[in-house]
């Protein structure tokens, strides 16, 4: 057994892997960037080492930084976690040289299987089944577009290295083709080194299965069951669950069977993940898509369904130890359900978010999980995933799992940015999810019917009297900041915006004694009482607990964010149509499609901005001659101006 391992990644994935290392008394390493270097997994590890500034290409990405922090640590091994280097084969080699053990497959395990042309033709070979498409080295343009009406439409663009969605597009029809190839191209070569692309026929209503996968130095290889990871966002999943509401236990069986004959075609050993998609309305079929050779995302409701930790079966077959188990010792207890938790706004097109953490609650109880890199006082960067943690529930049964799920996002609180917390508690109370009707596009069709709260006068309210609470009370008249006048008392005044709603709230008072008025409306009796953690507000006899820190509280099953705003409701400009561009997220600005003194009409594209791996076009919304304020490269800020549309 090692004595010393390195982590070469970063975010809930390192913490994870650190807790498991720690049990088994191996010391662990931990290795950041600048942007990182105050990152809970740097807290957490033995040891920390910087590697360089903040890109990861200057980090996480450079081979030579990172082997060379292994060597001055000592360490015995390096494990990958499951981005950066974790599927680049040429690092397995490097590490192999310098006598370090690379915890995961053979180099040539990741070539095959990282190239998903290659792995289609090898997986083929061994008699499993594939998605019909065109799959070829080198494939240019004009034979993707060409090919796609072979295929017939719609078709899905993949590119052949990588995975996570990223360059994935879905097209409808030929004239799709061009912007969408460019696009997929750009992605690809920007995620993973690599814009070779080629075409699957897209299925209508897919269910994505998943099986984990064990091989030891042996030769032995077996199955932990299958994955459910169908609630997908633009490629990208979002609730994970095992095992499948869709599989009966022949079909499981025999897609388990497929996965490790899939692993045994590369001599695949450590801990992998085979992917396949399946017809919601022909669950006996499923297609080989790809194999992830590393450890997936999701791997915890493996974890927790079968009892075993696929960390510690990671590390143990890198130091060449059996598996301590045969196919017949697999059982399935129960049922396991995963949400993520992004940095990203869901009612703004899931734009991404980021900041720092002003306060975190993690939940508690029977059955639940948390894997995360929160902590208070952290500063969330837009430079990588905006993945922040992972809230895992287990249940006698999926829908007590779902409930335990739910009661825990309840829970879960991040003040100082937006979360999807709230979408995802949201999508696991929708019937059809209850139901376990489950497929690819289901996100996409439900979203706009999904109850999310709205800002309510009561918490409009709430704010303004924390907010005035606050304020300093001298005993002498002149020294006081609360209003108070000869003659009857002053109201203070606040003009509040939380996100597209507005609010005049009036307060009058003591916090012992007050009162207040929402808009013009009745007054109504206020008291406010501020604790070390949190105040209670009590309005019109009805008292709540409210968490807040800034401008954000916790209110209406959420956190939200209050400003205070200078300008009533009639004085904000009409985004819709307003002649300027300003960047939506924090990023970095990747094309500039349109030459500056241009004309342009309304709905062309002007420029690109990229941030936490998400691309976000913006548009003119007037017609008109355009000035851009921006090149390639540049980075911007949430709402910096980046260009403008002198109307015709």
């Amino acid at each position: 057994m090692f004595d010393s391992v390195l982590i070469n990644g970063r975010g809930e994935i390192a913490c994870r892997i650190i807790r498991t290392l720690r049990r088994l008394g191996i010391r662990s390493i931990a290795v950041y960037s600048d942007a990182d270097a105050d990152a809970l997994h740097v807290r957490l590890a033995d040891e920390a080492i910087r590697l360089g500034p903040a890109p990861a290409a200057e980090s996480y990405l450079a081979i030579d930084r990172v082997l060379d922090a292994a060597r001055r640590s000592g360490a015995h091994a390096i494990h990958p976690c499951f981005g950066f280097l974790a599927e680049n084969a040429a690092f397995a080699r490097t590490c192999a040289d310098a006598g370090i053990v690379f915890i995961g497959p053979s180099p040539e395990a990741i070539d095959v299987m990282g190239d998903k042309i290659s792995a289609k033709r090898t997986v083929e070979a061994r008699g499993v089944a594939t998605v019909p498409g065109i799959a070829e080295p080198g494939l240019t343009d004009a034979a993707l577009i060409a090919g796609a009406a072979e295929v017939g439409f719609p078709v899905l663009i993949k590119p052949s290295a990588g995975g996570g969605g990223k360059g994935m597009h879905v097209v409808e029809s030929a004239e799709g083709m061009p912007e969408a190839l460019a696009a997929a191209r750009r992605e690809a070569a920007a995620s993973f080194g690599d814009d070779t692309l080629f075409l699957e026929r897209y299925l209508s209503l897919p269910r994505h299965i998943e099986v984990q996968v064990l091989g030891d130095q042996d030769g032995t290889v077996v199955h932990l069951g299958e994955r459910e990871c169908s609630l997908q966002r633009r490629h990208q999943k979002v609730i994970e669950e095992a095992p499948s509401p869709l599989l009966d236990a022949a079909t499981r069986a025999r897609i388990g069977e497929a996965a490790c004959e899939t692993a045994r075609s590369v001599g695949y050993v450590g801990a992998g993940t085979v992917e396949f998609i399946v017809a919601g309305d022909r669950p006996d079929e499923f297609f080989f898509m790809e194999m992830n050779t590393r450890l997936q995302v999701e791997h915890p409701v493996t974890e927790q369904i079968t009892g075993f930790d696929l960390v510690e079966l990671q590390v143990r077959i890198a130091a060449g130890e059996p598996l301590p188990f045969t196919q017949s010792d697999v059982t399935l207890t129960g049922h396991s359900i995963e949400a993520r938790v992004y940095a990203e706004d869901p009612r703004a097109g899931f734009l991404p978010t980021g900041g720092p953490v002003r306060e975190v609650r993690h939940p508690t109880g029977e059955g639940v999980r948390v894997d995360t890199s929160l902590a208070d006082g952290l500063d969330i960067s837009t430079q990588y995933d905006p993945m922040l943690a992972k809230i895992i529930a287990w249940g006698a049964d999926r829908d007590e799992a779902r409930r335990r799920l739910i009661g825990a996002l309840r829970e879960t609180i991040v003040l100082g940015f937006e979360t999807n917390v709230e979408f995802v508690r949201l999508l696991l109370e929708d019937p059809a999810v209850a139901r376990g009707d489950l497929d690819t596009g289901l996100i996409a069709r439900l979203f706009d019917t999904l109850p999310f709260a709205l800002v309510s006068e009561r918490t409009f309210a709430e704010a303004a009297l924390l907010r005035w609470a606050a304020l300093p009370r001298a005993s002498a008249p002149w020294q006081r900041a609360d209003g108070w006048r000869l003659g009857p008392a002053a109201p203070a005044r606040y003009r509040l915006a939380a996100g597209d709603r507005h609010a005049e709230v009036r307060v009058w008072g003591t916090p012992a004694v007050a009162r207040v008025s929402v808009d013009g409306g009745a007054e109504l009796a206020a008291s406010v009482s501020v604790g070390s953690t949190k105040a209670t507000v009590m309005i019109d006899g009805v008292s709540r607990p409210v968490m807040s820190a800034g401008d954000w509280l916790v209110a209406d099953g959420r956190a939200v964010e209050i400003t205070e705003v200078t300008v009533a409701r009639s004085g904000r400009a009409d985004a819709a149509s307003s002649p300027e561009l300003r960047s939506p997220m924090p990023g970095t600005v990747v094309v500039v499609s349109a030459t500056d003194g241009a004309a342009v009409d309304a709905g062309d594209a002007v420029l690109v901005v990229e941030a936490m791996k998400m691309e976000h076009v913006l548009r003119a919304t007037v017609s008109g001659t355009v000035h851009v304020a921006v090149r390639p490269g540049d980075q911007v800020a949430r709402g910096a101006l980046l260009a403008t549309v002198t109307p015709d």
